[in-house]
């Protein structure tokens, strides 16, 4: 009676055992998967990616960054690629080529490695790992998600690069009425560059005339930690390192999701076995980034205006995304939000096809196939 006892007792605890071990496998394995070489491979090569295409296309960068704030009318706009590339040269040399590039790669490492990676990863969870076709919305799908998740984890540091791209930059952010008003926008006195930045609608006309100001920018500003802390010093804390993220984050779902699926299209296409040449995957590359820039450019203009309108002095405060659109349409028509779109291609093409081609050069050393 007793040894039944023991037995029974036994089975009941083995089986118990086996029970626990069925549920923790899924949990040990799911864990495994989260951490394995493969994964690791899809964000090494993400990240080298995202370094290699922003150094190759850094001064187009900031010369699209240039051109979306500065004012329609403006008597020292930046006008035309190849001149103000040259001005570019003259009045900062190399340096200003490559001025936000640091933290554009410090930006983009992760950026580029955590999107490269989720959308690898939600493929196969789309796709059941291969037992489903891809097909294009789930591609879309998998880049718009891939898109939202990396731009949430390194907005502030976009931000910050975008002050830094203008911080020095020879451009009066006052429109043309209020140029004879302010300071030059490259007076230095001693340590400190000083920029105007009022920024002007046909509503703030009156309001930008009275209250026109210059931001002073301090050498130590000038830097990555610097810029950050005078942002949040000035600007409301933390929360002014997010500004336009909500806008940034509509357009950039958009423009990953077009940009995935148009390039796993033309990967069909233009390289079938075979016939994988290295400029037929730059072609690729550059096709699908032409293709979604083009598509959701509006919405790269409209988080640039809502990233620098905070600057102190400034002779007006978008509300929101929507304030920031119908003043820009307002002012300048719809044209106002294509403005850089010429030098954002020129940029895109190269940028995109080194993104890609870096991508599966790194992942193919890696993972071998």
């Amino acid at each position: 009676m007793t040894s039944a006892a023991a037995t029974s007792s036994s089975t009941t605890a083995s089986s118990s055992t086996e029970n626990i071990a069925e549920v923790v496998k899924p949990i040990k394995k799911s864990t495994f998967m989260m951490l394995s070489p493969e994964v690791a491979s899809y964000f090494v090569a993400g990240g080298c990616a995202g370094a290699a295409s922003r150094t190759v296309v850094s001064p187009l960068e900031r010369l699209k960054i240039i051109q979306q704030v500065q004012p329609r009318g403006s008597d020292a706009q930046y006008r035309g690629v190849w001149r103000s590339l040259l001005r570019m040269w003259k009045e900062e040399g190399f340096q200003g080529f490559m001025r936000g590039n640091g933290i554009n790669c410090l930006r983009i490492v992760p950026y580029s490695a955590v999107q490269f990676t989720t959308y690898e990863q939600l493929k196969k969870w789309f796709t059941k790992h291969g037992s489903k076709e891809l097909d294009t919305p789930k591609r879309l799908a998998s880049g718009a998600l891939a898109g939202i998740t990396s731009v949430c984890s390194t907005y502030p540091l976009d931000l910050v690069r975008s002050r830094l791209s203008i911080a020095t930059a020879s451009i009066s952010l006052a429109a043309a009425p209020l140029a004879t008003k302010t300071a030059p926008a490259n007076a230095v006195a001693g340590q400190q560059v000083k920029l105007v930045s009022a920024y002007h609608t046909s509503s703030a006309v009156a309001s930008g005339l009275k209250n026109a100001a210059t931001s002073t920018y301090t050498k130590a500003d000038l830097t990555i930690w610097g810029m950050t802390l005078k942002i949040m010093r000035e600007e409301g804390g933390v929360r002014a390192l997010y500004r336009g993220l909500v806008t940034t984050a509509v357009g950039v779902a958009p423009y990953v999701g077009i940009n995935f699926a148009a390039y796993e299209f033309l990967r069909g296409i233009v390289t079938p076995p075979g016939k994988s040449s290295v400029w037929r995957k730059l072609s690729c590359g550059a096709l699908a980034g032409s293709i979604s820039q083009t598509l959701t450019y509006p919405f790269d203009v409209l988080r640039r205006k809502m990233q620098v309108t905070g600057i102190q002095g400034g002779a007006i405060k978008y509300n929101g995304a929507i304030h920031a659109l119908t003043s820009i349409v307002r002012s300048e028509g719809i044209a106002g939000l294509y403005r850089g779109l010429w030098p954002n291609l020129l940029k895109v093409a190269p940028s995109i096809a080194t993104s890609f081609f870096t991508y599966e050069l790194v992942k193919e050393f890696l993972i071998p196939p």
